[in-house]
């Protein structure tokens, strides 16, 4: 028995190693720079962006071949059993015969045509694909921005629950040791009994919060493995802490700023450009159109022969047309053209009012967090010194246990709002950011 003990020792002792380094390689450290550089790379909303843009330049390919000409070349063979057919005239340079058909037919043809003039349909339908290119590229800055965004915001809300959680453990190690304090008088015989009670129930009543902020911790552990297309079965570690940079405010530069570089104010421009062209686009119906063919066939029933001039023809040909009457269908598309061309205009002024709101919301945010912190770091001195005098009042005799318990839950409460409020600033920073259309990466 004593050898079985030592030799299952010795396996758990051998095997800790091997079970330390899996647990290193499932445990991802992030900081906030390599953790967007992840979701940059892995994120699957950038990832459908992209795929979106290389759909965009097959479209813009597309409209580009409605300039080129279009050409074909054909070849049919077709056997048939007997064909009614005269002489040809003798010396004729063309082969004169009058017949219904080869035997053995082989034709060969070469068609080509191009559209001279559509009306400028094609170059509108052109400067849509392309503006729909950079449409698309402009979306994927924004995805890049949202995600960057979505990224700051767990990975400082980690950042948050861990602090939450430390505030929560020292909250309850301080009524712990309060409550061992207390049982300690009372065996002593100054304190009585309610207070040993009342001093074990305020630990319990602490512990839900404990629990909750750990749940906090996993459930944003969670969103982060999500966001940055992780293996669930990792566990992500945030390296670092909240720290308050302020910002200089200047809410005219910050506007100016979002109004040239954020990417959906310029999504609203190109989409009054798109719109634009579609006015041409719907007049083009109503030009006129030019378009030219040519084709060229050899047909004989030697393969060996089909090429000169006995047996082969061309052609060439021009054609132009107009619309005299279309029942007011161009007419309409038009209208409609010309009405959606001052919707997009008026969304775009819509979407420059939103952006002073967005700019001013996130500049009195971060106004209003930094008076937060600067109230509260002076208040957890204070509250700390507090709690050292309730729990001294209290070994005296002086004080009662709700003297401590007020203490405690004041200095938690004050930590716990700071810290908030460091999140709150760093994440209007970070809209503010988002808003002025500012990529992580460029921006340090």
């Amino acid at each position: 028995m004593k050898k079985q003990i030592i030799f299952l020792f010795a396996l758990i002792f051998l095997t800790c190693p091997l079970y330390a380094e899996i647990i290193g390689r499932n445990r991802i450290n992030l900081t906030i720079d390599n953790a967007i550089r992840i979701a940059l790379d892995q994120n699957k909303s950038i990832q459908m962006q992209k795929a979106e843009i290389n759909y965009a330049r097959g479209n813009r390919l597309y409209a580009l071949s409605r300039f080129l000409p279009k050409a074909n070349v054909n070849y049919d063979y077709t056997y048939r059993e007997a064909v009614l057919a005269t002489e040809s005239l003798p010396d004729h340079r063309k082969d004169t015969r009058i017949f219904t058909d080869y035997e053995s037919d082989n034709m060969f043809s070469i068609t080509a045509k191009e559209e001279f003039f559509d009306g400028g349909a094609s170059i509108a339908n052109y400067k849509q694909a392309e503006l729909e290119l950079t449409s698309q590229k402009e979306t994927l800055r924004a995805t890049i921005l949202e995600v960057e965004f979505q990224t700051r915001r767990l990975f400082y809300g980690l950042l948050l629950a861990y602090e939450t959680r430390r505030i929560a453990l020292d909250l309850v190690e301080q009524a712990r040791e309060h409550y061992e304090r207390v049982e300690m008088l009372y065996g002593q015989g100054t304190t009585s009994r309610f207070d040993v009670l009342q001093s074990k129930v305020q630990v319990a009543r602490l512990i839900p919060q404990l629990v909750n902020a750990e749940n906090a911790i996993k459930l944003t552990k969670v969103e982060i493995k999500k966001l940055l297309d992780l293996d669930i079965s990792f566990d992500v570690h945030a390296i670092g802490k909240l720290a308050f940079r302020p910002m200089e405010i200047n809410e005219e530069n910050f506007l100016l700023e979002a109004y040239e570089h954020r990417p959906e104010m310029r999504l609203k421009t190109l989409g009054v450009d798109i719109e634009k062209w579609g006015i041409e686009f719907a007049k083009s119906t109503g030009l006129p159109q030019v378009s030219g063919d040519f084709a060229y066939s050899a047909k004989s029933d030697d393969v060996a022969d089909m090429v000169n001039k006995r047996h082969d023809n061309w052609a060439i040909g021009l054609s132009t047309s107009i619309a005299i009457f279309d029942g007011f269908s161009t007419a309409a598309k038009i209208n409609e053209a010309r009405a959606k061309y001052a919707h997009a205009r008026l969304d775009r002024e819509d979407y420059m009012k939103q952006i002073e709101v967005d700019v001013e919301s996130a500049c009195l945010n971060m106004g209003e967090a930094e008076a937060i912190i600067n109230a509260q770091k002076d208040s957890i001195i204070e509250a700390k010194e507090s709690l050292r005098l309730s729990e001294v009042r209290f070994d005296t005799g002086v004080g009662i246990n709700l003297d401590v318990f007020d203490a405690q839950v004041a200095l938690a409460e004050i930590e716990q709002s700071l810290a908030q409020a460091v999140y709150d600033y760093i994440m209007a920073k970070a809209d503010l950011e988002k808003v002025m259309g500012r990529e992580f990466f460029k921006e340090e």
